[in-house]
């Protein structure tokens, strides 16, 4: 035996025991001097459940919609639904109007779905002239600006009984009134949720160069009035300015709870949509369909795997034998990576991870064929087995580059065209066949290194089946 394989005994033993332990079901992630990292099995919407939606740009057919404008969108909506935390969401362009959104795992669709398709134009609204009354009846209401008007009529309002006298004659006027925008959101720099003393819920901004001179001009001059802070039309809030800020630097108060603030922190920080969406089509996949489709697929590769170890077993014997524990390490070393990366398991996934199995076992089988023509030649089992690995390995080589090149080649046609199913597919596939290599080079050679020298065969036929 080559005594230089023992060196990769403890290696392997190390890797085994670091899989095992990320694959654990209860596994608590890894937290390490700060370093924090989730561990998780995830889901494609097709297993677990979740949403589909399609959004549309909502402007007439005959409009132009610039591709600048709708790779723009696609981010925007991307960062949105990052933010909402939804497990690894799929956003994805289709066509030159259309948007794609998967949403695994998401119970409340339509209040995610309403937080995607908003424009989100933050405006800050000039209110000095307006009294606490007006200013309280409008909180809450759609308004129209000299930056974005709103055609809709005001709608009806409540305000305390003993102003009621003195707002209704200024109403109708206030519902027709062009307000003046003093800022925009596109002078956001940071936005955050954050709590007050009281612990009610908050959004926090800081401006840039800019927008802070804009905001310390305006406050400076308008100490004790209000200014309104507009979202789609729609008045949040119209704090009454205390004193000048200077420091670029405010916070968006009203009745907020985390999921509202957090909505709107998301709408605020991502900023707003270069052009309108809608939503023209969705599709809700129930958790009980997704759980059928992954046990069925379980079954399968089971079923599969099964027929695979004992073919192995029954035609190779020994080497067989091994082969079938280094094909083991194999599900247990590429699931671990799946979880350790993450990457999101669909049924393709599924498929891709299974046939790179096949990539496996062919690696094995060409290996185990050369070593049974080396042994009918005579030549002892060490140096059978050295010819035999030696000898195969451009065939290997050769077969294992070209599917990594068509696992390149797919993954690059479904990001292109948002053929996420294909994405999958190549992207399991191609992890499958690096780990595939591994286990086919290195541990299935050293195991039956080591079990060829303490088992010491000398009848070939009943060993390796020559």
């Amino acid at each position: 035996m080559e005594r230089s394989y023992y060196r990769y005994l403890i290696p392997i033993l190390i890797a085994v025991v670091m899989a095992i332990w990320i694959i654990w079901p209860d596994n608590p992630g890894i937290n390490i001097a700060g370093f924090q990292k989730e561990i998780e099995t995830r889901l494609g919407l097709d297993l677990v459940g979740g949403v589909q939606a399609l959004l549309e740009a909502d402007l007439p057919d005959n409009t132009t919609i610039e591709p600048e404008a709708m790779k723009t969108a696609v981010k925007i909506v991307e960062n949105r639904v990052n933010g909402l935390g939804v497990t690894e969401a799929l956003v994805q362009q289709a066509g030159d109007r259309r948007i794609v959104v998967e949403l695994p795992g998401e119970t409340d669709p339509e209040k995610a779905l309403s937080t995607l398709k908003q424009t989100g134009l933050l405006e800050f609204v000039d209110f000095s002239d307006l009294t606490p009354q007006e200013v309280l009846a409008l909180t809450n209401i759609k308004i129209k600006t000299d930056f974005a008007q709103e055609d809709d009529l005001l709608p009806s309002v409540e305000v305390p009984a003993d102003s009621t006298e003195n707002l209704e004659g200024n109403l109708s006027s206030l519902s027709n009134r062009v307000f003046h925008t003093v800022m925009t959101g596109a002078d956001l720099k940071t936005v955050q949720v954050i709590t007050d003393p009281t612990g009610e819920y908050q959004v926090s901004f800081e401006l840039t160069p800019n927008g802070s001179n804009i905001f310390r001009d305006f406050t400076t001059q308008n100490i004790g009035e209000s200014l309104a802070i507009v979202l789609d039309n729609q008045v949040i809030s119209a704090p009454v300015i205390n004193e000048p800020i200077t420091d670029g630097q405010g916070v968006i108060s009203g009745d907020f709870d985390y999921e509202t603030s957090n909505a709107l922190a998301i709408q605020l920080r991502y900023g707003s949509l270069p052009i309108p969406l809608k939503i023209v089509e969705t599709r809700t996949v129930g958790p009980t369909l997704g759980q059928d489709s992954l046990q069925k697929s379980l079954v399968a590769g089971i079923i599969g795997f099964t027929i695979v170890i004992l073919f192995m077993g029954i035609y190779y014997r020994l080497p067989g034998f091994v082969a079938d524990m280094a094909i083991i390490l194999y599900a247990i070393f590429a699931f671990a990576l799946f979880r350790f990366i993450p990457i999101t398991l669909t049924l393709a996934g599924v498929a891709g991870f299974l046939l790179s199995t096949g990539a496996a076992l062919d690696a094995n089988i060409l290996i185990f064929e050369r070593l049974k023509e080396e042994l009918r030649s005579g030549k002892p089992v060490n140096q059978s087995m050295l010819l035999g690995w030696k000898r195969a390995w451009p065939s290997i080589r050769d077969s294992n580059i070209a599917t990594l090149i068509t696992c390149f080649i797919l993954f690059w046609f479904g990001s292109t065209f948002g053929a996420t199913i294909v994405k999958g597919f190549s992207l399991t596939l191609a992890l499958g066949i690096v780990v595939s290599l591994f286990t086919a080079l290195v541990i299935t050679r050293v195991l039956l290194y080591l079990a060829i020298n303490i088992l010491k065969p000398k009848d070939f036929i009943k060993w390796f089946g020559i």
